[in-house]
């Protein structure tokens, strides 16, 4: 029999690559955390790490040992959670949201529903997808709005990651330009859209850090370098300084400002662009989950009624998760 307390040690371990930073995690001394890898592999009867000078690392059966402590871990987070609300005379809810996707698609879903639900506490949390995800996973959340780039989407039917994905649809990213740039009109006017190889003397302007790999890889298809001028953790913050003229940026639709000194275009395909999604616990179960179902359903609406507040200069192109767009969800 696997006993889970080590099971929760050899995940520190992994989680750390040592005994010495897993015992710091845990409060203990590295000989107790070693005592107690090594009585569960004598009760495995195969090891489940690899020692060396250089830390430690996982075995096939370490790695599958790691992997059901993480369901073990979820479900005990989960289900004490459930437990704690047992008790509460309101129905508590929390959705995790990126902050342009919240922006966009949450205020009129939970306008009607919070007039609809007077019972729920509503909590909003603004969260990455490396952190909302989990969230919904370990019951920290009952329903996060996300997005992934590319490669397959962060759960699948079947799979063990606990998480129901839909897709809502995808949301290009955007060339943003100050409307005085030389190269506006030039860009506007035309009936393609530019490479991203015409736009390789230009400095930019990211307005997170993981558009910065993304950009990347796509100057490297184009066979161009791009010159980064700020990487910033704010869409907002990225396209004031388009206007002042630091550079041009690589903003998503959704997160585009309204302003009459910007334009915004697409790029030439292959384009970068991210995938927009909810995210639900396959674990969930009573009042709580059927409203997050419900709420879910209610951003799935606003999803695909078209955007009236793009700039200009893309309005009239179909909107990410419109239904025009739908051949492109994941």
């Amino acid at each position: 029999m696997i006993d889970v307390q080590r099971l929760a040690v050899l995940r520190e371990v992994a989680r750390h690559g040592s005994f010495n930073r897993a015992a710091l995690a845990l409060h203990c001394t590295p000989s107790a955390v070693s005592q107690q890898i090594a009585a569960l592999e004598r009760g495995l009867g195969a090891p489940a790490v690899e020692r060396s000078t250089r830390g430690v690392t996982l075995t096939d059966a370490g790695r599958l040992l790691v992997e059901a402590a993480d369901s073990i871990a979820a479900e005990l987070a989960d289900t004490q959670r459930r437990i704690d609300r047992l008790a509460a005379e309101r129905i508590a809810l929390t959705v995790a949201t990126f902050a342009s996707g919240g922006r966009r698609l949450l205020p009129a879903a939970l306008s009607g529903f919070v007039a609809d639900h007077p019972e729920v506490e509503l909590t909003i949390l603004e969260a990455e997808p490396e952190e909302s995800l989990p969230g919904v996973r370990e019951g920290r959340a009952d329903l996060a709005l996300a997005y992934h780039f590319d490669g397959p989407p962060p759960a699948r039917p079947g799979d063990r990651s606990g998480l129901d994905w839909t897709p809502l649809g995808v949301d290009p990213l955007r060339v943003v330009l100050p409307r005085r740039h030389p190269a506006s009109t030039h860009f506007l006017d035309r009936p393609d859209p530019p490479h991203l190889a015409e736009l390789a003397d230009q400095r930019w302007i990211l307005g997170c850090h993981k558009s910065a790999g993304l950009l990347a890889r796509h100057a490297e298809l184009a066979g161009v370098e791009v010159r980064i001028s700020c990487t910033a953790t704010d869409y907002g913050f990225a396209q004031s300084l388009v206007r002042a003229g630091v550079g041009i940026a690589l903003i998503p639709e959704i997160g585009l400002a309204r302003h009459p000194d910007l334009i915004a275009f697409p790029l030439a395909e292959p384009s970068p662009r991210r995938h927009l999604g909810l995210a639900l616990s396959r674990r969930r179960r009573g009042p709580a989950a059927r409203l997050a179902e419900e709420l879910a359903s209610r951003i799935r609406g606003e999803a695909e009624q078209p955007a009236t507040d793009l700039p200009a200069a893309v309005r009239g192109r179909p909107h990410p998760t419109s239904k025009a767009t739908q051949g492109d969800q994941v």
